[in-house]
């Protein structure tokens, strides 16, 4: 990936937590490298447009909801965190600190 966050390491602080099934936070984590070739690609122009593209990435975030309950876990309260925090890491790297955090996930049934 390149872009700012080429080095981020989306949702770590979940990784190695037995409740989280790695192969769904790497589906979490290939949602966030969507986004950002989404944002490198076609940088919006204001927030209504960043708020386009994490809304189309939070409801990816609801589906992969039906994995985790498959897997005995769920995107509970601490990974909903987790989720929210990448998603400001996410608006402020690529300029738009002024986001509002739950809008960046406002679509969310987590």
């Amino acid at each position: 990936m390149a872009g700012p966050l080429a080095e981020h390491v989306f949702l770590e602080s979940l990784r190695g937590d037995e409740y989280y099934p790695a192969h769904l936070l790497d589906k979490g984590r290939d949602i966030f490298v969507r986004l950002c070739a989404r944002l490198d690609a076609e940088p919006p122009a204001d927030l209504a447009g960043l708020y386009v593209l994490t809304h189309a990435a939070t409801e990816e975030f609801n589906e992969l909801q039906e994995e985790f309950w498959d897997a005995d876990s769920e995107i509970e309260t601490v990974a909903r965190e987790a989720i929210a925090e990448d998603m400001e890491t996410v608006a402020t790297a690529y300029g738009f600190a002024e986001a509002d955090l739950e809008e960046l996930v406002a679509p969310r049934d987590w």
